[in-house]
């Protein structure tokens, strides 16, 4: 179903600065909104509470407004409610544990974070080994993770898993760059962005929500490959758009614009227009290559039935591939984790606590 024009939240129609206008998205990427999104709203919340991820009065006060639910509804459109709900999960999970690894940096908490690292390596490898785990934070992934892992079969789990474990591994390099003032060069960050946005983990989810592993060379092919490729850069790469100037203000060192800014000399006006070019290239460059996917699943429609449910399959990962884009651009303009200039402390957002949880 089509969703609201502009917002699945109850609020006002985002008003989007000129600076991160693009009129390309707002017109020629209908938003779309999974039809079960007011119920995973709720369940979610309820997740959340359940596991411990948040306190109950950061919940009430800022959950529905973060508006989590509301990206993963507005991207996976096809997936049966069970498989959303699941993603949706295990993303306010993600977006915690980012969380908890930006305060582990700013207050210096080496010693938790490693401890952290470790225990996700290993319940991502043995979920229900750590569901009772005393650290919210590593029994609430190892609680979504095997929920995940029920959808398809053991080849998806490991290839999932093996992304995962790279996830857990470049943030752990953005911890050490972070805590070290180092600011990664142009291609080296680009290279890392892929891993901490997780750019094959949203990929790889895609399967789940089309009700089937697409076989290797699907998956491999150049049309498919660079389709998935440039909806999540556009969506890393759009962020870092929008976060520059508070990055910037923060002394961060992991943003395209700040590794253009340090390393090819760039003034902050000229690093923004050129991560902006990359955006709209990424828009204009997936319009071809979504033609050329599109194209590949009529080719797998051979007149068998196992052809035509394969066809099946990869038209509904491309057609949420292209959910991605008015998602995560409405998402940056709806979400309060974004609205810096409303928080008390600019510095601290105010969904986030600053202990290291299971480190007391």
């Amino acid at each position: 179903m089509q969703a609201f024009p502009h917002s699945t939240t109850a609020t006002p129609k985002a008003v989007v600065p000129p600076s991160l206008a693009l009129p390309m998205i707002e017109s020629h990427f209908p938003r779309q909104l999974h039809p079960y999104w007011p119920q995973l709203q709720e369940k979610t919340r309820l997740w959340l509470l359940e596991k411990r991820l948040m306190p109950a009065d950061k919940v009430r006060e800022y959950a529905d407004g973060l508006c989590y639910t509301d990206l993963m509804a507005g991207y996976y459109t096809d997936a049966a409610d069970e498989v959303l709900q699941a993603i949706a999960d295990y993303s306010a999970w993600f977006f915690v544990w980012d969380d908890r690894h930006d305060r582990d940096i700013v207050h210096g908490r080496a010693g938790d974070w490693r401890r952290l690292r470790y225990r996700l390596h290993a319940a991502l490898d043995a979920p229900r080994h750590h569901l009772h785990h005393p650290d919210p934070l590593v029994a609430g992934f190892a609680d979504s993770v095997l929920r995940l892992y029920g959808f398809l079969p053991r080849t998806w789990n490991r290839r999932f898993a093996r992304h995962f474990h790279a996830v857990v591994e470049a943030y752990d390099r953005e911890f050490r760059n972070r805590t070290e003032g180092r600011v990664p060069g142009v291609e080296e960050y680009l290279a890392l962005r892929r891993l901490t946005f997780a750019h094959w983990i949203w990929t790889d989810l895609l399967e789940p929500s089309a009700g089937r592993e697409l076989p290797s060379a699907v998956r491999t092919h150049p049309a498919y490959r660079r389709a998935a490729l440039l909806s999540q850069e556009f969506a890393a790469w759009y962020n870092d758009l929008c976060s520059l100037p508070k990055e910037i203000a923060g002394d961060e060192v992991h943003n395209l614009g700040i590794s253009l800014i340090t390393h090819e000399g760039l003034t902050l006006e000229e690093a923004v227009d050129e991560v902006r070019r990359r955006v709209e290239e990424c828009i204009s460059e997936f319009l071809k290559a979504e033609r050329e996917a599109l194209q590949l699943a009529d080719e797998l429609a051979d007149g068998t039935v196992p052809g035509k449910e394969l066809s099946a399959a990869v038209r509904s990962c491309v057609g949420n591939m292209r959910n991605w884009f008015s998602s995560v651009y409405w998402f940056h303009h709806e979400s309060g984790r974004y609205m810096v200039d409303t928080w008390d402390d600019r510095s601290t957002p105010p969904y986030v606590t600053n202990e290291a949880a299971g480190e007391k």
